[in-house]
């Protein structure tokens, strides 16, 4: 059915826009979609061989290096779903030092050129929970509860591994909702849990991974979900479908509006590790992969929830779901 509604969705290949992507022109949306390159086979041919991709999809290139390549993907649109964010830092780039750089600058761009378009009404940003961490300013410990209030305290040391990320989310993020109600835009914000459960891609999500990696005895995937315990006291976990309903749910409602938190399970990561082994008893994870923190802060979020968003699958479903999805990609044998 069409819809007559143009919807841009940037880093068009990624492991949720591309989900995204498939869901709107299955549900009669007109997508634009950009890629790094246009010249990369695997990616365009993921997203011109879906459903519909002949008739509604535009693909356009843009880099987040190069921002100002997103304007003519945005042009025409009355949706943009900001998805693409630098992973990584290219040091052969003399404009930005880091990734934080280049993702506030490239966030910015885009947020300027949607003010800018006289067609754009809806910003979603996805976010991370990341940037949404209950500890501390001064490194004592954790608040009681993890929400929307919370943000990740800058000033405090973290991982070298993913503190580039850390800090690009978070001030992305602040930068994208500093542009609410400008120019009649409406933004919002969805900061997503450790997503899995599902992929059209051809292998396994990092996301996913660590999600599973007790299970799959990965330690370096390990690491991450254990960064993501004593960054934000558990580890907030939502299904793939969960979070592409929502992206959806706030496009669709022009109530929906700010910052939200979107996870279904607040969970340790020894409590991941007891749903892995539920219902799979021939998984055997070893024994320096279950940590118990007995930390007990709690989940504080229902915004979405208040909203009229309903998430429709537990936790011990989105562990199942991950199991399965790299039973079927070959990164487990079950």
């Amino acid at each position: 059915m069409e819809k007559n509604v143009n919807v841009c969705v940037t880093g068009g290949a990624g492991y949720l826009a591309s989900f995204l992507v498939k869901q709107l022109l299955e549900r009669g949306y007109v997508v634009h979609a950009t890629l790094r390159s246009l010249g990369d086979a695997s990616k365009v041919g993921l997203l011109t061989g879906l459903p519909h991709a002949d008739t509604r999809l535009k693909l356009f290139e843009a880099d987040i290096y190069n921002p100002d390549e997103f304007a003519p993907a945005v042009d025409g649109c009355e949706i943009v779903v900001h998805m693409a964010t630098p992973l990584q830092h290219y040091t052969n780039s003399s404009q930005y030092k880091n990734t934080s750089e280049a993702a506030v600058a490239g966030a910015k761009i885009i947020m300027e050129s949607c003010t800018k378009s006289n067609t754009v009404k809806k910003v979603i940003y996805t976010a991370s929970v990341v940037a949404s961490s209950p500890l501390k300013e001064d490194g004592s410990g954790y608040k009681d509860f993890m929400d929307e209030t919370c943000w990740t305290p800058l000033n405090l040391s973290y991982d070298q591994m993913l503190s580039d990320y850390v800090h690009s989310k978070t001030l992305a993020e602040k930068e994208v909702l500093s542009y609410d109600g400008k120019n009649g835009v409406e933004v919002v914000s969805l900061a997503c849990g450790l997503v899995g459960g599902d992929t059209i891609q051809s292998s396994v999500s990092e996301s996913m991974g660590a999600l599973i990696s007790q299970g799959t005895n990965d330690g370096s995937r390990y690491k991450i979900l254990r960064f993501l315990e004593e960054l934000l006291g558990k580890v907030p976990i939502v299904h793939t479908r969960d979070v592409i309903e929502a992206h959806i749910f706030s496009m669709e409602n022009s109530n929906v509006h700010g910052r939200f938190l979107c996870a279904s399970d607040f969970l340790k990561s020894a409590e991941i590790a007891s749903l892995i082994r539920k219902n799979r008893p021939n998984i055997s994870i070893h024994q320096e992969f279950i940590e118990d923190t007995e930390r007990e802060t709690r989940w504080g979020s229902r915004k979405l929830e208040d909203l009229g968003f309903c998430y429709k699958f537990d936790s011990q479903k989105i562990i199942d779901d991950c199991l399965l999805c790299a039973q079927r990609l070959g990164d487990i044998i079950l």
